[in-house]
């Protein structure tokens, strides 16, 4: 056995050390003083490793396969001239390194870091501060964003770009990054098979996370905070959304969560918290919301039209102002087995379940929905006279939507 030991640590001596590739380090001292000059210089597969210091430098391409990795957090400044790295190669890390000063431009989308037709690639620990777009993932595939913070000081939308963008992009994976004070946080657009998971993003102009003609998605343990629409979800199919948390997305026409045109996805263990509204729905069917919190939000959920064949079941509705707001009269969904904070029925036999039914819907929400200028009268004696009626007897509120099975208790899972 040691024998054999012996002729393979010999066998992998004798192979030249270009297949494993070299190591160029970059530095103020070193032969070579500049990334460019590392790639330029770089075979295939070789590690540049940068030390500290501040390197001016943008349009850095890199058309090879390289490990680029920053020690000591070094700073690429591209001194607002333009984009600072563009990725066109399979197998190319990008790690460690705080990149500032993109250029702005309103005919040209200048990213920090652009990957274009890349395979493999790895986007990893970096700093990007005062951008114009972050991450721009451009018809790629099978690679990873993780552990960015991107930090942008967006004031208008016009002349602002997103944290992290994918289009027509597959298989990434966009993991435990920071996204604020973009105009989106992350976008997609004809992406498919992404996995969104453990990020943050905060304060953000538009939507802490916007997605359009994308399938086969997955977003969890995301955190989406004041953001100026919350998240936008549309025209797209299969998508998974679990754990994430919509939270304090105030505005007149904000949400925690808008999905339109969706179909054939699911919803679950999620937290809607302080919004305007937790999720605007229009144009949905076949999704399923099981297991989620909305908790002290304006309307928990918007229900607008062609929603048909949606679930809710086991969720928890605490203390919102309307808890379901309903703009038809004929319901094609079904809601059993939710928890309705302001559910005030009995149950004799003591089997967790209410043994009368609970119309979510009142009346005032209808109203408040045709004249929004209505809700100063919210605490009224006859606001809660109308309800009451509307209750013993529907007339503009959907007369089958009713919870047949309460729950007495706030579900836990």
């Amino acid at each position: 056995m040691n024998r054999w030991i012996l002729h393979i640590t010999t066998m992998i001596l004798l192979i030249p050390p270009a297949v494993y590739g070299q190591k160029t380090e970059v530095c103020n001292t070193c032969q070579t003083r500049t990334i460019t000059g590392a790639i330029k210089k770089a075979a295939p597969f070789d590690t540049i490793v940068v030390k500290p210091g501040t390197y001016r430098e943008f349009n850095i391409g890199i058309t090879k396969p390289l490990t680029i990795i920053g020690e000591g957090n070094p700073v690429i400044d591209g001194e607002n001239k333009g984009e600072i790295i563009t990725v066109q190669s399979d197998h190319v890390t990008i790690d460690g390194f705080t990149i500032v000063n993109v250029g702005t431009s309103y005919t040209t989308d200048y990213a920090a870091v652009r990957v274009v037709k890349s395979r493999h690639f790895n986007i990893r620990n970096n700093t990007l501060r005062k951008l114009f777009f972050g991450i721009y993932l451009e018809k790629s595939a099978e690679g990873k964003v993780v552990n960015n913070t991107i930090a942008g000081d967006a004031v208008n939308e016009y002349n602002s770009g997103n944290g992290i963008q994918l289009w027509y992009s597959r298989k990434v994976e966009v993991t435990g990054n920071t996204v604020q004070n973009v105009r989106d946080g992350i976008y997609l657009e004809f992406s498919d098979d992404i996995a969104i998971s453990h990020n943050k993003s905060t304060g953000n102009l538009r939507y802490g996370l916007h997605f359009m003609f994308s399938n086969n998605d997955i977003y969890t343990d995301n955190l989406f905070e004041n953001n100026g629409s919350g998240v936008a979800v549309m025209f797209s199919k299969f998508i998974k959304m679990h754990r994430n948390t919509f939270r304090k997305n105030w505005g007149p026409s904000s949400y925690g969560l808008l999905l339109k045109e969706i179909t054939d996805s699911e919803l679950s263990h999620n937290t809607f918290e302080n919004n305007t509204s937790g999720i605007h729905a229009e144009g949905i069917s076949r999704v399923t919301f099981t297991e989620n919190d909305f908790a002290d939000n304006g309307y928990a959920v918007k229900v607008r039209g062609a929603c048909y064949h949606n679930t809710f079941s086991h969720n928890n509705f605490l203390y919102n102002t309307f808890d379901l707001s309903y703009s038809g009269h004929i319901n094609e969904n079904s809601f059993n087995s939710n928890y309705w904070s302001d559910y005030r029925g009995y149950d004799l036999d003591r089997d967790g379940t209410g043994d009368v039914p609970y119309r979510p819907v009142k009346l005032f929400s209808y109203m408040t929905g045709q004249v929004p200028e209505a809700i100063v009268l919210l605490r009224s004696t006859f606001v809660g006279l109308l309800d009451f009626s509307e209750k013993v007897s529907p007339v503009f509120t959907p007369a089958g939507l009713l919870d047949h099975t309460p729950e007495m208790k706030k579900n836990t899972w």
